[in-house]
């Protein structure tokens, strides 16, 4: 079920007025019926695979308790080890499989043997990445001694499982979402109204700034070898606003939606393009995901290569961003990309005396852009654009063409004939940007109760919520659905 669905506007509603109105005076009925719309909403998919989620749940929830409950240090590593190895290999089957063997027989192939196989039809489950990774770190901080594991069934599925962040996170951590379904929950009309306004400017982002992008992107990357180097370039901008447009507002609706029900996720996305160099961008774009692993990968390997001091740091962070772009694709042009990042951070880690996280999740703070790091954002935002290649390339091949075509178009002299894209793209994102540069210091672009007078806050929601209707594209899959 998408978010930009019809399906949604009537499923939304309906659970919404059940949980408050008519299940409000039990909390574990509340929590049971948000498991059972959670399933719904992910059954509208698929059904055949909420027994993926089912089995994941039921795993890490009796191990988690098992790894608590055990006191010798190497039983509790053996449980643990039993939950990596159980949520990895289901990830690494569905998801890295067929590239595995793909890139086993393609080795064999350049030393002249020939090997003939299938590749086997595996159908990607929707939002695999995201809830094995959700139940992995409850295990792993458990096994910390960070958590103590919960021993109702209901609470941690809901948890695995809840509809707003199931598909494409954030990837909550079982510290701060776990404990409020043992909150008793009271309506906010504050909170919702905050919700309602949130979930508003994330359809904004999604249907009328990235799904209005998404044409001239696709024709960009589909048709480059007719196209001038001007336009190339251009596609890759607008695909860069399209990308941070559909995945922060799919991250608005699911922290909106969180909100309804008296639920608060933690920030996803900090306005990741006024960043002011790489090291800035990542502590900005998908938060919960880098945070994840600042936490579980880098922060462990750094410990251990402490003894060889910055290269140990670095060798730390290329590691980290090679697993972040396996984690987002199994596709060579997804290692490079996260590669290329790992390489942008070498003048930050060499530069610095004290080097820190790769990225913090410390909540809400006040971002000190100002147009005098303006050189540093554009820097930044170039080198962010330049990856993309790779990233919105179909294969490491296909980036590596796009990338000679806008080299020999440039020698060329074929760079200043460039196609336009829609009208609507070439006003909305100088929009876009200039909005979010004014709510720079708040939650969401629709956080407006700094301004005082209603009548104008008022006219901000309806003209966003007319150019929902007159501006928006045709519903379509939020892009990091494919991860």
């Amino acid at each position: 079920m998408l978010f930009n669905s019809i399906d949604f506007l009537i499923f939304l509603p309906i659970v919404f007025l059940l949980y408050w109105f008519v299940l409000n005076k039990n909390l574990k009925i509340q929590n049971l019926l948000l498991l059972i719309a959670s399933y719904v909403f992910y059954a509208w998919w698929d059904y055949r695979f909420l027994s993926l989620i089912a089995l994941s749940t039921l795993v890490d929830f009796f191990i988690g308790i098992k790894i608590h409950e055990t006191e010798h240090i190497k039983k509790r590593k053996w449980w643990l080890w039993f939950s990596m190895s159980f949520n990895l290999g289901l990830l690494g089957f569905f998801k890295y499989f067929n590239f595995f063997i793909d890139s086993w027989v393609d080795a064999f192939n350049t030393f002249g043997y020939k090997m003939d196989y299938y590749s086997l039809q595996i159908i990607l489950p929707v939002g695999i990445s995201f809830y094995t990774f959700q139940t992995m770190s409850y295990s792993l901080d458990i096994s910390k001694r960070n958590l103590e594991p919960t021993k109702d069934f209901v609470a941690f599925a809901t948890f695995v499982s809840f509809f707003p962040q199931l598909v494409a996170g954030p990837i909550e951590r079982a510290s701060n979402l776990l404990p409020q379904f043992f909150s008793k929950r009271k309506f906010n009309y504050a909170m919702a109204v905050d919700g309602s306004r949130q979930m508003l400017w994330g359809l904004f982002k999604k249907i009328v700034i990235a799904d209005n992008c998404a044409p001239f992107v696709n024709d960009v990357f589909q048709n480059y070898s007719i196209q001038s180097s001007g336009t190339l370039i251009l596609g890759v901008i607008i695909f860069a606003f399209q990308i941070y447009a559909d995945f922060s507002g799919y991250t608005d609706i699911a922290i909106g939606t969180a909100k309804l029900f008296g639920f608060e996720f933690k920030r996803n996305f900090n306005y990741p393009y006024f960043a002011t160099n790489i090291s800035d961008f990542w502590k900005r774009w998908h938060i919960s995901l880098s945070s994840w692993l600042n936490d579980y990968v880098f922060t462990p390997l750094a410990i251990n290569f402490r003894d060889y001091k910055k290269r140990g740091v670095f060798a730390a962070v290329f590691v980290t961003f090679l697993l972040s772009g396996l984690w987002h694709g199994a596709g060579w042009n997804y290692i490079v990309w996260g590669g290329l990042h790992g390489l942008f951070y070498i003048p930050i880690i060499f530069s610095k005396k004290r080097f820190t996280a790769i990225s913090t999740n410390k909540g809400i703070k006040k971002n000190t852009s100002t147009l005098k790091d303006l050189h540093k954002m554009v820097i930044t935002f170039i080198l962010v654009c330049f990856t993309y290649i790779f990233f919105r390339a179909e294969n490491l091949n296909h980036a590596i063409r796009f990338l000679k075509t806008i080299y020999f178009g440039i020698l060329n002299g074929n760079l200043f004939n460039i196609a336009k894209p829609n009208i609507i793209v070439l006003l909305l994102i100088p929009i876009l940007i200039w909005f979010e540069w004014l709510q720079r210091e708040h939650e969401h672009g629709l956080y407006l109760t700094h301004i005082k007078q209603p009548i104008i806050r008022g006219g901000i929601y309806l003209s966003i919520f007319i150019s929902i209707l007159f501006f928006g594209a045709s519903s379509s899959p939020f892009i990091y659905f494919q991860f």
